[in-house]
């Protein structure tokens, strides 16, 4: 057995017991850890398959942004583990035949294209998943569909700013337009007053006190 199959075996072994642990385990942390676990195994077997992009993006994205956000909602949101546990056991017939029905489509579907793959054995596959492969896929042939998904990601945040940006009366709303637009007269005003002496008040003060 060679190194590499050695290693897919391990991260594979690891992978389903950690995704079987996600739910099965009644901490809901606990489920989280698990699942960050079950992440690096499978970016793992992309870094056997030369994946490595597909690998770091798996990590770096999942792993780094979207389980540790989880973890905070889950650590500051008191959730009643044994309500959502409910009538667990009595759905899990259907759901493993339901499972293994998918297992059995898509290792139907894999096998058939990993032979057909075999058996053509293009050129440059090698390359296949590769960081530098992918940069020049998507700045040569899919240049536009990246440019136009960049266009709707931004309009997406823009939304998303403009939906959130709500004025409030119990805050205090400062608006930078407002501010650009003020003029001299605005923030000063000029009153012009006559003098008044404080000395008489001063001496009056003095003689009412005992």
């Amino acid at each position: 057995m060679e190194f590499k199959t050695a290693l897919f075996y391990v991260f594979a072994a690891i992978l389903v017991l950690a995704a079987t642990r996600v739910i099965t385990a009644r901490n809901p942390v606990h489920a989280a850890l698990f699942l960050v676990l079950s992440f690096f195994q499978a970016a793992g077997i992309w870094m056997l398959l030369k994946a490595e992009f597909l690998a770091i993006v798996l990590v770096l994205v999942y792993v780094g942004a979207v389980m540790v956000l989880f973890l905070f909602v889950v650590m500051m949101i008191d959730i009643n583990v044994d309500k959502l546990r409910e009538g667990f056991w009595n759905y899990l017939p259907l759901a493993a035949t339901v499972g293994g029905v998918i297992v059995l489509e898509m290792a139907s579907v894999l096998w058939r294209s990993f032979w057909v793959y075999d058996q053509q054995s293009p050129a440059g596959a090698s390359l296949i998943g590769t960081t530098k492969a992918l940069g020049m896929a998507i700045y040569t042939d899919y240049i536009y569909a990246f440019e136009i998904a960049a266009v709707v990601l931004l309009l997406a945040i823009v939304a998303a700013v403009a939906l959130t940006l709500r004025k409030r009366k119990d805050i205090k709303y400062f608006d930078p337009a407002e501010a650009v637009r003020v003029k001299r007269n605005d923030r000063l005003r000029i009153v012009k007053m006559d003098a008044v002496s404080t000395r008489n008040q001063t001496e009056a003060a003095t003689k009412e006190a005992p």
